[in-house]
């Protein structure tokens, strides 16, 4: 067992803190190998009700996985990246899947991964520091943990909008959009804690329901509502450069400012994520899930945009990348792997 996630039992609750709160509590394949067997074990165990995840700190849940990493590994051409986004995978479909009330408390940074360990539970509650994103398209990446999934099923075109600009939410997007259910103050997290590990819980997360709206807070006016129409207007298109073309067209500041986003990410990134959303829409998380996975072990190829957004964001922090053209043939993501790394389920 690790340190880097403090698993336990109270009450009727499992419990489980991700505890790198000096990396914003960021995934690693100890605490994905934890958080699979705890949830495994818990599934089924009558007595446990319900399952509780926070994360240690006040800034952040979960900012996502060990990028650096997973670079390296490509460059290495060993399979550490490969074992980790398989097992990373499994967790989220294990989340998607399981047959209790998963109670995620997003109170700080999500990004990326924590994303996937929270938005496919049946409970997310959003806190006041808030601040939900995909902004994988940044590093020359994709919206993964299931993001061609979740991002799709969100109202219009929020999705696509999300998923390619790597757009922030913070508390009361995140709830208008869908991605949070709940909404209780940052103050009150303690005392949720409290009352979920000793209250008395059903099978069916009726009192857990009853708790969540004891303790809701009123979250406030979102953006989302005047900004929903500029949004359908242009992430609804088909293709980045009609996307692209709407936001210019449209010439007012929050277009201007998400044409400006969208250029400085990766092209290839951008084209690959829209794509996958678009695919995402019409398939079963398990195939997403495969989906991911193969796209994932695409972006490491020789010469990929992912290195060079990972030397530019997390190794040189000059934040200033050189992308590279976009492949002519982008089939190559979407294919099947081999075998031996083909995705397969617990």
């Amino acid at each position: 067992m690790t340190d880097d996630v403090i698993i336990r039992r109270t009450g009727d609750v499992g419990r489980i803190s991700l505890n790198r709160p000096k990396a914003l509590n960021a995934l690693n394949q100890s605490m994905v190998d934890a958080m699979i067997e705890a949830l495994t074990a818990w599934r089924d165990d009558d007595s446990i009700k319900a399952v509780v995840v926070d994360g240690e700190g006040e800034k952040g849940f979960c900012a996502g996985g060990d990028i650096k990493m997973l670079a390296e590994s490509g460059k290495a051409g060993d399979d550490r990246a490969w074992r980790f986004w398989r097992d990373e995978y499994r967790l989220n479909t294990l989340i998607f899947e399981y047959p209790k009330p998963y109670v995620a408390l997003i109170d700080g940074i999500t990004m990326g991964g924590g994303v996937g360990v929270s938005v496919h539970g049946s409970h997310r509650v959003a806190g006041d520091r808030t601040m939900v994103a995909m902004p994988e398209t940044g590093i020359g990446f994709h919206p993964d943990v299931g993001g061609a999934y979740f991002l799709p099923r969100l109202a219009g075109c929020l999705g696509e909008w999300m998923g390619l600009t790597g757009a922030r939410l913070k508390t009361a997007d995140a709830i208008a959009a869908g991605v949070a259910t709940h909404y209780v103050p940052s103050e009150r997290n303690g005392e949720l804690i409290y009352a979920l590990e000793t209250e008395r819980l059903d099978d069916d997360g009726e009192r857990i329901e009853e708790l969540l709206d004891g303790f809701d807070g009123k979250v406030g006016d979102s953006d989302l509502a005047l900004e929903r129409g500029l949004i359908d207007a242009a992430f609804c298109e088909p293709s980045i450069e009609a996307i692209l073309a709407a936001l210019d067209s449209a010439g007012d500041n929050w277009s201007t400012r998400q044409a400006e986003l969208l250029r400085a990410k990766s092209p290839t990134s951008l084209a690959v994520t829209l794509e996958a959303i678009r695919t995402g829409r019409d398939l079963e998380f398990r195939d997403v899930m495969a989906q991911d996975l193969r796209v994932s072990m695409r972006f490491l190829r020789p010469g990929s945009d992912f290195y060079e957004g990972v030397r530019a964001v997390v190794v040189d922090k000059d934040n200033a990348p050189s992308w590279g053209p976009v492949p002519a043939d982008r089939a190559v993501f979407f294919a099947p792997l081999d075998d031996d790394h083909e995705m397969s389920f617990i």
